[in-house]
């Protein structure tokens, strides 16, 4: 507020570091998440889940939980089947070895015959309250016949393993396969060097602050279902859970985003709850609510990465890459979510990374096990396809004693090479990775690193440096739709098919609509995912909203002009081809004539004001779509110290640069790349889904058993940037949700192998916890340790 009571306005324009519109109620604990909203009438939901990773189901009783007080429905398989309920929904888009169409196992969302996975979903109580639903939960009783289970991602595929689905004998979901395998193996053939290696790359969950939660109301008047619920893509749910599991017109379903607290793609698909709900809503008549509890979440959520990689890299005397393979196998769970797909092709495509590698080939097998099925997690496919590769590259380096950034800087691809095109599918359009490179190698300090060596040594501490770079194709082709509204004072309104999870779209919106227009801030108001208030979209995922959903309200901006253009010409009387707009004001060229946007817009209600044959009203919407991807990419230097004593890693020096092309706003750029570090970082050193290996029980199945990242896990991050603007949209941005996970994963590995290189230790695997890292120093030979005073 000024000092006289006046409210104070702002206006923003592309390019500056603007603090986040969303922050104060955030901060405030004024932000509505789906588990804030409250129907009147309503009732809640409770699931039975199994305790089985693979069992046949040969009873269920629920007639006791039916007669227990407040409940009003129990349901199992059979009720869901009996309805008609279509099965959760997956979209499909690979093929297997033969290529026949990629196999997409049945999933009701309540199986009456054989459950799969621990905590797949057999019954569901609706009670008036939470606690009521579950003590009848509990007097469900259910006979379980238990199934020998595996979950080996290794062995999924091999012959000895069994099917896990009948008309699945191989356990292979679909098979991708990219490159140019004959000239790699004759690269590898004729190579000075080649390293061979086998990676794992662990299973992770996304741990949302917000968990996942449903509301559904059916109303039974309009025949008409309206489900809020955490999502990232509310058009899509909408488009699938209509047709394939209510099997009703698109019209007769809203579905509601609202605020989403994370989701880092596990939020993108459909799980078996949604479509639950909303059938529970019809049958019982209220509306029905559903929050996940976070012991939960873990074997209920889709899970995360999952893969083991054979790695091959053939080099010439000098150190130049002549050719790379990567072999996958991703394990897929139990059945493949509705994103699945997207992750088997992210590994196969990644193999060049942003090295002019002649040869190179990538495929992967999406095979199946009793486990949580998995789907997206930030930078799918790449992330682990770049560890892998930054991992070999290193370790290359070792071998022909050679300097990790020198290796590199001998086998990237030039600026002037661009556009260059992959053998695997994809067009580089621009970059200058070189550059990148030795902008982060100054911030970081890389040539003082072999001093800091030395005074860690003197303090009886190993240290280590990592070095990552990497490219991720984001924004792939695929529209989005944004639709800019003014009402007659003045205000707009933003509404887009996106969704936000915390990357702070309503001010990346804001800021591009009131740089163009001359809006001020505080008379803008956005609206995303409601699929009631906009005509259709895509939503968000894959780094797209900065590239596809701003192109759309730029798009959507760029008409309101034309037709503000149009209107003033009539105001001023004179030609359209001479009325020029610029600092949000209509002019004639050559003069000091000249009307506001804020004029022209209200001139756009009056009728008397405007133009013959101009409909009244601003209101305009643009569908927009690229033709190809965007490539970001990035550098990032980590280094680390190990106490030997306990294993304890402390990062002690971290450096990133990335280049995203235009930044809207930098300070939110550099906001995604610290949560992208931290991610990258924390399944490195300490996340880990795991299960017995014999039952297929999950071990770490709540917060006291899975470690997540803390602040005083990291030091501060030094963020640069190197911006190479693309022309592959009107904005020039690149995708940047995904760059700082993808280039931390690798660089701190490397930075661990790095310290621990002198015991002899080449390739320790994630997630480098203190007792294994603790077990490798102690399981190095005496000698080794004794060189580098290890007790």
């Amino acid at each position: 507020m000024t000092s006289d009571g006046a409210r104070a306005m702002t206006r923003n324009a592309i390019g500056q570091s603007v603090t986040q519109l969303e922050a104060p109620r955030m901060l405030t604990g004024q932000a509505r998440f789906t588990a804030d909203m409250d129907l009147a009438r309503q009732v809640h939901a409770h699931f039975l889940r199994s305790p089985h990773a693979h069992a046949n189901i040969l009873g269920l009783d629920k007639s006791p939980a039916r007669k227990m007080p407040g409940v009003l429905f129990v349901a199992s398989g059979a009720d869901s089947a009996a309805d008609g309920l279509g099965d959760v929904p997956s979209l499909a888009l690979n093929r297997r070895r033969d290529g026949s169409p990629m196999y997409v196992p049945p999933r009701p969302a309540l199986d009456e015959h054989r459950v799969r996975h621990v905590g797949q979903p057999v019954a569901m109580v609706i009670a008036e309250t939470i606690d009521q639903a579950k003590d009848a939960a509990e007097a469900i009783s259910v006979d379980y016949a238990p199934l020998p289970a595996h979950i080996s991602t290794a062995a999924a595929n091999r012959a000895q393993t069994p099917a896990l689905w009948e008309d699945c004998p191989d356990n292979e979901s679909c098979f991708v396969d990219l490159g140019e395998p004959a000239q790699v193996d004759a690269a590898l053939a004729k190579a000075a060097s080649v390293l061979s290696e086998t990676f794992t790359v662990n299973r992770v969950a996304a741990c949302p602050l917000e968990p996942r939660a449903v509301l559904a109301d059916y109303d039974a008047g309009l025949d008409h279902y309206t489900i809020q619920a955490c999502n990232q893509r509310s058009f899509t749910w909408r488009e699938l859970l209509s047709k394939h599991v209510f099997q009703i017109p698109e019209n007769r379903m809203t579905v509601i985003c609202g605020e989403v607290g994370g989701s880092f793609g596990m939020k993108s698909g459909i799980h078996p709850e949604v479509p639950l709900l909303a059938w529970a809503s019809r049958r019982v008549g209220r509306p029905v609510k559903w929050v996940c509890e976070r012991s939960e979440a873990f074997f209920s959520d889709d899970q995360a990465r999952d893969m083991v990689f054979e790695a091959e890299l053939g080099l010439d005397a000098e150190g130049r890459f002549l050719g790379a393979r990567l072999s996958a196998n991703n394990n897929m769970g139990a059945f493949v979510g509705m994103r699945g797909f997207v992750t088997p092709p992210g590994i196969a495509q990644s193999v060049p990374g942003v090295y002019a590698t002649p040869a190179v080939h990538g495929q992967c097998a999406a095979v199946l096990s009793n486990t949580v099925p998995v789907s997206n997690y930030r930078g799918p496919g790449r992330a682990a396809a770049n560890y892998v590769l930054e991992r070999i590259i290193n370790m290359a380096a070792g071998d022909l004693g050679l300097d990790a950034a020198e290796i590199r800087r001998r086998n990237f691809i030039q600026p002037e090479a661009m556009p260059y095109a992959l053998s695997v599918g994809g067009i580089y359009d621009c970059g200058e990775f070189e550059r990148v490179m030795n902008k982060c190698l100054e911030l970081g300090d890389y040539p003082g690193a072999a001093k800091r060596k030395e005074d860690a040594a003197r303090r009886d501490r190993l240290l280590g440096v990592g070095l990552s770079m990497s490219i991720d194709p984001t924004s792939p082709p695929s529209p989005e739709t944004a639709e800019l509204r003014f009402d007659p004072g003045g205000g707009a309104t933003i509404l887009v098919g996106s969704t936000t999870s915390g990357q702070s779209h309503e001010t990346l919106y804001v800021q591009i609509l009131s740089g163009m227009l001359g809006l001020e801030v505080e008379n803008i108001r956005v609206i995303e995912g409601d699929t009631d208030r906009l005509s259709w979209g895509a939503g968000t995922g894959a780094a797209r909203t900065a590239t596809i959903g701003g192109s759309a309200v730029f798009k959507a901006a760029e008409k309101v002009i034309e037709k503000g253009r149009r209107i003033a010409a009539y105001l001023l009387e004179a030609a359209i081809g001479d009325i020029e707009f610029r600092d949000a004001s209509y002019s004639v060229s050559g003069t000091d004539r000249a009307v506001s946007f804020a004029a022209v817009a209200e001139a756009a209600f009056a009728p008397a004001k405007l133009p013959p044959g101009e409909e009244p009203g601003l209101f305009e919407t643009a569908t927009w779509s690229p033709e190809v991807y965007n490539f970001p990419n990035a550098c990032h230097l980590c280094e680390l110290e190990i106490d030997p004593e306990t294993g304890r890693v402390a990062i002690t020096r971290y450096a990133a640069v990335h280049d995203v092309g235009v930044e809207v706003n930098p300070l939110l750029v550099r906001g995604q790349v610290h949560g992208g570090i931290a991610q990258g970082a924390g399944q490195a050193l300490m996340e880990n889904i795991h299960y017995d290996g014999q039952s297929g029980q999950l071990l770490s199945g709540s917060l006291m058993d899975y470690a997540l990242p803390r602040a005083d896990d990291f030091t501060d991050f030094d963020v640069a940037s190197h911006p190479v603007p693309t022309e592959t949209n009107p904005l020039g941005v690149k995708g940047a949700g995904e760059c700082g996970t993808i280039g931390a994963l690798a660089a701190v590995m490397n930075a661990l192998n790095d310290a621990l290189a002198p015991l002899g230790v080449r390739n320790l695997a994630m997630p480098a916890t203190p007792e294994r890292v603790w077990r490798a120093i102690r399981d190095a030979s005496p000698t080794d340790r004794q060189q580098i005073s290890v007790p």
